[in-house]
């Protein structure tokens, strides 16, 4: 096996056992789920595994070297309509290219799928074009968070009540697998031809973007709809009892995704290409190497699609359900937050953003700081989700506020930690959220007979604020740590000064 790939494969084993065991100790303890639906969990577990290993070397060879010479070759043009038209198609093509949209999509029968899945496409593609010109024309992303923000609750005030929750949510499901190493890679290749100090702020930044689109995008699409009936439809539960069962659902479910991945990752191959027959960028030893990373991608999301979808679904919200069911419902709280603090570091796209921090701030800002920060944020953003379910707060309540706070914070903390910041929230709202947090809400919603598309719907909107917080605070501690260090070194300075020799 590739030394590399092992590599890979034993990363994302740390990643993901942890919320593997917890769930396992869950489903044989307090929630207590069917032996059937228990080992799809592991089998899918096991799968998730393999193909975050096969996904992450594929991202690596592939997905990363191909957005930053995109992005590279985009900053050098002058002509600023080309750049319009590049990030607004290539916007719509990598949104259509994630999975976990079409399982948001699924859930929203006012709307037809493809109607849906092409707003948040445009959405993405429109924000995609503002955080390429904020690169180039070197506005500042505090402002733009400010405005669009603000924009985005008012339009919201309009909106029907049960398209918010759904519209927040499609902001982080569309900043996946597929659309945050491109979108990371491409800023990294835009503010790689500056070498002014603001070159490492602009690298981050576009994710953040990106993730309002989709948003403002449904809120539109909700308020021109004005459907008269929204609704969801219940999970139904398969029945798997022995292991011959369990094979033949992941062998029925294994070809169908790796269609989906075949078409997700065709427009970006194809437009890899184009590109590359236009500028002759790389070389066919280079190029070679890239068409072998599709493969890998395709392989890791073929596996891990298939391993969340058919293992981590069912599981999510049958214990979810369990746990609501019993005498101590109030447990979805703290368990929510267990389950929050070990999940989003299963998510791919994390994996990929701390990579990139790391390397483009030489080493200043530490993955392991990152992944703490993140893992705590999306732990608070649990507690809340299953606050909600229990009490049916409205999400507007939580929300409003945890953005007004980021966007305070914004103009305190140093310019790359903001960046930073709004983009781990997009991916942390990832697959596993989609496919396992949010199944787990739904279970526990429905179970206590509440509102799922306004009481369940909005956890992957939380889970996308938290982390804008939890990393801004970061950025002031590791400012204020800065400071420190300096006055030290300007007293020491001070003193060497005053020193006599004999």
């Amino acid at each position: 096996m590739n030394k590399k790939l092992k590599e890979k494969i034993r990363e994302s084993l740390s990643s993901v056992v942890p919320i593997t065991v917890i769930v396992f100790l869950l489903s044989v303890s307090i929630t207590p789920i069917s032996t059937g639906a228990t080992i799809m969990f592991l089998v899918g577990a096991v799968m998730l595994i393999v193909g975050m290993g096969f996904f992450s070397l594929g991202a690596d060879t592939a997905m990363m070297p191909m957005g930053e010479a995109l992005g590279a070759q985009i900053a050098q043009t002058s002509k600023t309509w080309l750049v319009v038209i590049a990030a607004f198609v290539i916007g719509i093509a990598i949104t259509i290219a994630e999975p976990d949209l079409q399982i948001l999509a699924g859930q929203v029968p006012a709307i037809p799928d493809a109607v849906l899945i092409l707003t948040v496409g445009v959405g993405v593609g429109v924000f995609l074009v503002v955080a390429m010109l904020r690169v180039l024309f070197k506005v500042r992303l505090p402002v733009l968070l400010l405005v669009f923000y603000i924009g985005l609750f008012i339009l919201a005030e309009f909106a029907p009540g049960d398209f918010i929750s759904v519209a927040f949510d499609s902001g982080g499901v569309t900043t996946g697998p597929i659309t945050v190493p491109f979108i990371i890679a491409l800023g990294v290749g835009l503010s790689s031809l500056h070498e002014d100090a603001s070159s490492q702020e602009d690298s981050f930044g576009l994710v953040a973007l990106c993730s309002i689109g989709p948003i403002i995008a449904v809120l539109l699409l909700g308020i021109g709809y004005n459907p008269s009936e929204s609704g969801y439809t219940s999970l139904e539960e398969v029945a798997v009892i022995t292991t011959q069962d369990v094979a033949i659902q992941f062998a029925r479910h294994l070809p169908e995704y790796a269609k989906e991945v075949i078409l997700a990752l065709a427009p970006i191959c194809l437009f890899m290409l184009v590109f590359q027959l236009v500028t002759r960028k790389f070389s066919k030893r280079r190029l070679a190497t890239m068409m072998i990373g599709f493969v890998y991608t395709l392989i890791g999301l073929t596996l891990f699609l298939t391993g969340v979808n058919v293992g981590f679904i069912p599981a999510g919200h049958l214990i979810g359900a369990e746990l609501a069911m019993s005498e101590y419902s109030w447990l979805l709280i703290p368990v929510g937050m267990v389950i929050g603090y070990y999940i989003v570091v299963a998510e791919p796209a994390v994996h990929v953003l701390n990579k990139q921090v790391e390397e483009i701030s030489r080493g200043a800002i530490p993955q392991k700081v990152l992944m703490r920060a993140l893992s705590v944020g999306v732990a608070i953003s649990l507690a809340f989700a299953m606050l909600r379910v229990l009490t049916g707060i409205s999400l507007s309540w939580i929300v409003l506020p945890g953005y007004a706070i980021a966007i305070t914070l914004t103009f305190f903390t140093p310019g790359i930690f903001i960046g930073i910041g709004f983009d781990s929230g997009g991916v942390a709202s990832g697959v596993m959220t989609s496919t396992f947090v949010l199944p787990f809400a739904i279970g526990a919603c429905e179970t206590l007979g509440g509102n799922v598309l306004t009481d369940a719907f909005g956890v992957v909107a939380l889970i996308a604020m938290t982390p804008l917080i939890t990393i801004q605070l970061v950025g002031l501690i590791y400012a204020g740590n800065m400071k420190i260090a300096e006055r030290r070194v300007a007293i020491i300075a001070d003193d060497s000064d005053g020193v006599v020799e004999f």
